[in-house]
């Protein structure tokens, strides 16, 4: 049988130049795009070594705390599948997630925040997608936070995620939402997607039948890779 073609949908992308998103004004081109073939080397490598994962680098809970402690925060659970745009599996892709503490600051030297830095959350994981296309993590709620985009701006609580292809040249990178956050439709980032169904693909589900009873909750999020239904990336405004 021969799978339908999907052609690219560029609306359904976050815009690249989003003049209330205000650094989209000085990082989206200026002129038309280009496509460009990608070379050998993209194609080819490097690669990632996938026996090169630690036994706790998709528990955020842990990997960085000392002995004996455990990250502050909400436990929850994080689990999707990565699909692709006929909704197969896509097995072996490597999956990184990055995200601030629950009171909404990151661990990096850059930060202004002046929310506690946690002395055991280290705010990144990662792993890969198993033969069935799923991922599962666990870590603690991300807080909101603000920026100065203007006067009184918040980012929604949200987790990045990259997944990578057979090659580090194949790199999709979007943002996890959680539904019900009221600061999702006020976030200029998120309201650069002018398709209210492109941002319900970015928001998380609470799914309580994966959560661990009297320990964790859980949120449902999958990783569509293209077609009509993708889930939108920021580094693909041309569309993935």
């Amino acid at each position: 049988m021969v799978e339908p073609l999907y052609p690219r949908d560029r609306s359904w992308h976050p815009a690249a130049h989003f003049p209330d998103y205000k650094s989209s004004i000085y990082r989206s081109p200026q002129k038309p795009l280009i496509k460009a073939p990608p070379s050998q080397n993209e194609d080819s490598g490097p690669v990632f070594g996938h026996d090169m994962l630690g036994p706790l680098d998709n528990d955020l809970i842990r990997n960085f705390a000392a002995p004996g402690e455990l990250a502050i925060g909400p436990r929850m659970i994080v689990h999707g599948r990565v699909l692709d745009e006929n909704a197969r599996p896509v097995p072996g892709a490597l999956i990184e997630i990055w995200q601030a503490n629950a009171g909404g600051r990151y661990r990096h030297a850059k930060e202004g925040y002046l929310a506690p830095l946690d002395p055991n959350f280290g705010g990144c994981g990662r792993m890969i997608s198993a033969d069935d296309g799923t991922y599962r993590f666990m870590t603690v709620q991300p807080g909101p936070y603000p920026w100065p985009n203007g006067p009184n701006s918040w980012r929604p609580a949200h987790i990045h995620f990259s997944v990578f292809g057979h090659s580090f040249a194949q790199r999709l990178i979007t943002q996890m939402y959680f539904e019900g956050d009221p600061l999702i439709q006020l976030c200029p980032i998120v309201r650069a997607i002018s398709d209210p169904m492109a941002i319900d693909q970015l928001t998380a589900r609470l799914d309580m039948e994966a959560t661990a009873p009297m320990d964790a909750l859980a949120y449902h999020f999958d990783i569509i890779l293209r077609g009509r239904g993708s889930t939108p990336f920021e580094n693909r405004p041309e569309g993935n």
